[in-house]
């Protein structure tokens, strides 16, 4: 537009006709895209051709430490409270590379103080204009306003949306100031939108990222998952061990990862290729021991109709995981032992023997030591079994991997149940410092709860307390103090009791829930038979 009035310029309900081509633009441009550096140039390259409202620049507040180039190919830093152009038309780069302000200085830093429109009539009358982005000898020589109005982001002044005018038109100033305070309501809510979706991007990133973690972590190791320095030793003596055919215990708390660690045995010994059978010695009744493990010959006793290979029978060449080894019955541990030193079984009502090869993997929570010196465990068979100990850390000794586990059992539980669930930093920060004493187990359990149960998708530390809170309101269990057991030399005697629960933590887990003993058992990673069998040892009543 030309900087003096002419015949030819608009009458007023031309003005009309060019506010509403300006600001239907504007919107088609915002649905073509929502980038303020795209949307905001073209308002102000409109405001300049429609209405001759040139030299737009929209100034916003800087943070500190953000790098301003100052024209000259250098780079200054931004003070506290300084502001800048961000977003200009009819200014070169030079130009609007000075457009930098301190708070309260100038009518810009005025504006971006108070909150408080400026309109100056003459900027050559205006004491406090510093005509810093452009020199007075580059402007017309007519009499030049200036209007500076307020961009707002949640009732906060974040930006100035800023022009010269030419004041002897034919037009009124109010109307200039109306359509930009239109227009910069509308770049207030751009910038607002740009922020939230910023946000949400580096919070999807940053889940993405802490996504990728863990399932780098989940992949590598035979699918255990975490860095800590205890278990990467367990890890270590795990691997070096790996080729030989002794047998291994592993040894350490309910629900530390017992299986994993000896499929992961498996999977790194020479005998990969063969069976993998997993047992768990808790879930036998005592009377199918026998044939469960060994087998048994047609006859053998009322109901074996045929006869049947025993699980290590069907292990052999590769390796058996004797879970919770400490229920083996009395009898069976002698048949076991026999086992282990011939390579040799027979199945139950069978006459001949069987020749074998197979490597055990047993696993206990309990003190068999101190049990082999009572008598409920044959002492030739701990010996036998205690050839290589491994101790499995509990989640307590591993706090550094509960991120990690926790995203892995999320991501896990999403794909289960087609949810998006995920978690705030403040959420693993808070499952971080839980005491966990059912260890692993009890996490996997209570992130596929926090899925099933969560009404939002973004999980706080907040929203997660209803699931780590007893029905008193204090955490669930108190901290057990950690199992001790020799991974090494001779026999050390003095670390714990079977008993890897304290008797209140028992208690107190049956009268949370009704006397259940299934549900009380569960809550604390173990099975109905280890918790009875820890409740008698303590003499404790059944409620």
């Amino acid at each position: 537009m030309p900087n003096t009035p002419h015949a030819h310029e608009p009458g007023a309900t031309e003005w009309r006709a060019q506010e509403l081509l300006l600001l239907t633009q504007v919107m088609r441009g915002v649905g073509r895209s929502l980038a303020p550096e795209v949307v905001l140039r073209e308002m102000l390259h409109l405001m300049s051709e429609l209405l001759g409202l040139n030299r737009g620049r929209i100034v916003l507040a800087d943070r500190p430490g953000d790098t301003l180039a100052d024209g000259s190919g250098s780079a200054a830093h931004a003070a506290e409270g300084t502001s800048r152009i961000h977003h200009a038309y009819g200014l070169t780069k030079a130009e609007a590379a000075r457009g930098i302000y301190a708070r309260g200085e100038g009518v810009t830093g005025r504006v971006l103080a108070t909150g408080q429109p400026a309109i100056v009539q003459d900027v050559d009358a205006e004491p406090v204009f510093l005509f810093r982005v452009v020199p007075r000898s580059r402007l017309p020589p007519e009499t030049v306003a200036f209007i500076a109005l307020p961009i707002e982001v949640e009732r906060r002044t974040v930006g100035v949306l800023a022009c010269h005018r030419i004041r002897s038109r034919h037009r009124q100033l109010s109307d200039d100031v109306g359509i930009l305070r239109i227009l910069a309501t509308l770049a207030g809510q751009l910038l607002q939108l740009q922020r939230m979706v910023a946000a949400t991007t580096a919070t999807l990133r940053e889940r993405n990222d802490q996504l990728t973690r863990a399932l780098e972590s989940a992949a590598a190791r035979y699918g255990i998952v975490g860095t800590s320095a205890p278990l990467l030793r367990a890890l270590g003596e795990l691997e070096r061990v790996a080729s030989a055919s002794a047998s291994v215990l592993l040894l350490g708390e309910s629900g530390t990862g017992k299986e994993l660690f000896a499929r992961a045995l498996h999977l790194s010994s020479p005998r990969r290729d063969e069976p993998f059978i997993k047992v768990n010695c808790a879930a036998i009744p005592e009377a199918l021991f026998e044939s469960e493990l060994f087998g048994h010959e047609r006859g053998a006793y009322t109901g074996a109709q045929g006869e049947r290979a025993g699980w290590f029978e069907l292990a052999d060449g590769g390796t058996i995981f004797l879970d919770e080894i400490g229920e083996l019955p009395l009898a069976l541990q002698t048949k076991l032992l026999r086992t282990l030193q011939e390579g040799t079984i027979l199945r139950l009502g069978g006459k001949r023997e069987k020749k074998v090869d197979v490597r055990l993997v047993a696993a206990t929570h309990r003190d068999l030591e101190q049990e082999a010196a009572q008598g409920s465990f044959r002492r030739d068979l701990f010996y036998r079994l205690y050839v290589i100990p491994i101790r499995l850390p509990s989640l307590r000794e591993r706090p550094e991997d509960i991120p990690l586990l926790a995203l892995h059992f999320l991501n896990r539980a999403n794909q289960a149940h087609q949810r998006n669930v995920h978690f705030s930093h403040e959420a693993l920060a808070r499952l971080a410092r839980h005491r966990w004493p059912g260890n692993i187990r009890e996490l996997a359990n209570v992130i596929e709860r926090v899925v099933l149960l969560s009404d939002t998708s973004a999980v706080t530390g907040q929203a997660l307390e209803p699931m780590l809170q007893g029905q008193n309101g204090s955490t669930l269990l108190p901290p057990s103090p950690p199992q001790t057991f020799p991974t090494e030399g001779p026999l050390v005697r003095d670390y714990r009791r079977a008993d890897s629960h304290p008797a209140v933590q028992l208690q107190e887990a049956l009268a949370r829930h009704g006397g259940n003993q299934s549900r009380a058992a569960q809550s604390l990673g173990m099975t109905v038979r280890q918790f009875g069998y820890r409740l008698k040892k303590l003499g404790l009543p059944k409620v």
